[in-house]
């Protein structure tokens, strides 16, 4: 749903339907956006004389939610990125001194890093994979990132970019913008990764390969993180918790309290506090370089992949739970076509 202003006639009609049906509970799962809907909804219902408990649950692999240590969906995404950069990232190296020297894999995050930095985990103490990442955060320098993949190759025979499709150059504007833009007036993105690759190519002479992740990283149940599964749970049932008791025109969080061992519990925040507010990595997270994660950011990220929760299995394949959907019965006479 647009803004307010623009559409009032939409969450008005809601609110009717809500009222129809005798619905008190509003629970609205997702990212920013959602959390400001979710706020407004709650503002306009308690002005319309029908006050809605609205309650967000967080869920979005920006990871870019403040206030909550994570976001569900998040874990998953970050060990999904991470374990394909390593599995690419030895794919080419078997293959470097006579063939492809750089793989780029372009991943989500508008104007925030977190599932880019996720690449980062490839490489540790066991696996000395040279990554180098292209954070939104960081203004892109073409001199300084050409220098980068030079370095890496002539050391490694190879290298690995992982790039975010927000990206964007010291003017402000992305990599990737198509000049096309969605329902919300963001710019729509998509083609960080080839500008990147022809890049290299055109300087460096270096044989290229690109992929791009786009819905496969965020819909890769198969290999879903435990603490995020564990995660996305306990937000559900927190949800239900604090409506039951009242709240209204809040957000589920999740706290850290503990790195090693990691121990965590949910809490809550105000939504006056999460609409409009984005949660970008910490310059201390980033290396000095810009090209790569700290000790911090790993320390961070780490306890977020941890452990694996597979689906069942049918004839090879995952097999999962598909909800029937089933509308209830219509009570009041149709609106207006949403456009």
């Amino acid at each position: 749903m647009k803004g307010l202003d623009q559409n009032r006639a939409e969450y008005e009609r809601l609110i009717e339907v809500f009222k129809a049906h005798d619905i008190g509970y509003f629970f609205y799962n997702g990212g920013g956006d959602s959390a400001d809907t979710c706020h407004k909804i709650s503002q306009l219902s308690e002005s319309l004389g029908f006050p809605i408990q609205a309650i967000h649950v967080p869920k979005t692999v920006d990871n870019d939610l403040p206030i909550t240590d994570t976001c569900p969906g998040f874990g998953s995404v970050a060990k999904y990125i991470a374990v394909s950069t390593r599995e690419a990232s030895y794919d080419v190296k078997s293959m470097a001194r006579t063939s492809t020297k750089v793989f780029v894999i372009e991943v989500m995050g508008r104007h925030a890093g977190w599932i880019a930095a996720a690449g980062g985990l490839a490489a540790d103490d066991r696996n000395d994979i040279p990554i180098v990442i292209l954070f939104p955060e960081v203004a892109f320098n073409q001199e300084r990132f050409l220098a980068k993949v030079r370095e890496q190759v002539e050391k490694h025979e190879y290298c690995t970019v992982v790039v975010s499709e927000g990206a964007k150059g010291p003017d402000g504007k992305f990599l990737a913008e198509q000049g096309t833009r969605d329902a919300f007036g963001h710019a729509q993105l998509g083609g960080a990764a080839p500008v990147v690759a022809n890049l290299v190519k055109q300087a460096l002479g270096y044989k290229y390969h690109w992929a791009v992740a786009d819905y496969l990283q965020r819909s890769a149940r198969h290999i879903a993180a435990r603490t995020d599964v564990e995660q996305a749970y306990a937000v559900g049932k927190a949800a239900v918790e604090l409506a039951v008791a009242g709240a209204t025109a809040r957000m589920v969080t999740i706290v850290r309290k503990a790195d090693e061992p990691y121990t965590w519990e949910t809490g809550s925040a105000a939504l006056a506090n999460v609409a409009n507010v984005e949660k970008f990595m910490p310059r201390d997270f980033i290396s000095a370089d810009g090209f790569g994660i700290t000790p911090a950011c790993r320390r961070y990220l780490q306890p977020l992949i941890q452990g694996e929760d597979y689906p069942p299995y049918r004839a090879g394949l995952p097999d999962y739970v598909q909800l029937q959907n089933m509308p209830v019965a219509k009570k009041l006479a149709r609106g207006f076509d949403l456009k």
